[in-house]
């Protein structure tokens, strides 16, 4: 499975959800937080769906989501420590935590496999 194919909807959940908490609470920081990383994942996603069409690895975005979902993992789950709330800070620190590891499979595993073209 290729990076972008989980970036692409990881970065629309983390943009919706800032946005939901703002318009829930009026929280400044998780609309801040949410819009931004989600945005950064988002674009990222673009950037290397974009290098696979042309058949090349973006280490960049790759090192790019990695950095944001490990930030996301330690910022939410420090929220959940202090909260013990499960919505949304433990459910964003699970999956980011789960979007780490697959990012560093990724890294460790050389990026998204290129297929050979055929002729």
């Amino acid at each position: 499975m290729h990076d972008f194919c989980f970036t692409i909807p990881y970065g629309l959940l983390v943009l919706v959800g800032g946005v939901a908490g703002y318009l829930r609470k009026g929280s400044i920081t998780s609309l801040a937080g949410g819009v931004g990383a989600g945005i950064v994942l988002l674009l990222a996603g673009f950037v290397s769906l974009k290098a696979f069409e042309k058949r090349r690895n973006s280490f960049f975005s790759l090192i790019l989501e990695t950095a944001c979902a490990l930030a996301l993992t330690y910022v939410m789950g420090q929220r959940y420590l202090q909260t013990s709330k499960i919505m949304p800070a433990g459910l964003v620190a699970l999956i980011s935590a789960v979007m780490t590891a697959f990012y560093l499979f990724k890294i460790v595993t050389g990026g998204n496999h290129i297929p050979s073209k055929d002729k």
